[in-house]
C-alpha cells in the first residue's frame, strides 16, 4: 500500500514539474526539476540562461548556447541560496540526468531521481547508480 502512495506522489510530482518546466524560454526542449523533502517542495528549476541573462537559449542555428543552466542545476543551486538543504531528498525532472547533473545531485546529498523521459546518452543515470542513488523512470512507456 505504501508503494502505491509513492508511486501516486511520485506521478503528481513528476506531473508538477512538467508544468514548471513551461517556464523555460528554451525552444528545443524545456525542462523542469523539483525538489522534494519530507513531502515539501524545497526548491524548483527549469533550463534556462543565468540570472541576469537575456532569455534566449538558442543562438541563430538553434544550437543550445554553452552557458544555458540545466533545470536540475537550477534547483540545486536555488537550494544553495537558501537555507534549506538537500540531505535524502528526491528530485524530479521531466528528463534524465545529464552526468553533469547527476554529478550535482550525488554531491548535494539528493538521494531519489525519478525522471519522466529517457535520452540517448544514459552516462548521467549510470553515474547515480552507481553512486548507490535510487533512480526510478515514470515515463508513458512501459520500461
Amino acid at each position: 500500500m505504501e508503494k502505491e502512495k509513492q508511486q501516486k506522489f511520485d506521478r503528481r510530482y513528476l506531473d508538477m514539474a512538467r508544468i514548471w518546466a513551461q517556464n523555460s524560454y528554451c525552444q528545443r526542449r524545456q525542462v523542469g526539476a523539483l525538489v522534494v523533502k519530507q513531502g515539501m517542495i524545497i526548491s524548483d528549476g527549469y533550463n534556462g540562461t543565468p540570472s541576469g541573462f537575456e532569455n534566449v537559449c538558442e543562438d541563430d542555428n538553434g544550437v543550445t548556447k554553452p552557458y544555458v543552466l540545466h533545470a536540475e542545476a537550477n534547483a540545486i543551486t536555488k537550494l544553495a541560496r537558501s537555507s534549506n538543504n538537500s540531505d535524502g531528498a528526491t528530485i524530479y525532472i521531466t528528463a534524465s540526468p545529464c552526468i553533469e547533473c547527476a554529478k550535482l545531485i550525488i554531491q548535494s546529498g539528493i538521494r531519489r531521481v525519478v525522471y519522466g523521459e529517457k535520452y540517448r546518452l544514459t552516462d548521467g543515470i549510470d553515474l547515480l547508480k552507481r553512486a548507490g542513488i535510487e533512480v526510478e523512470y515514470l515515463g508513458d512507456e512501459e520500461s
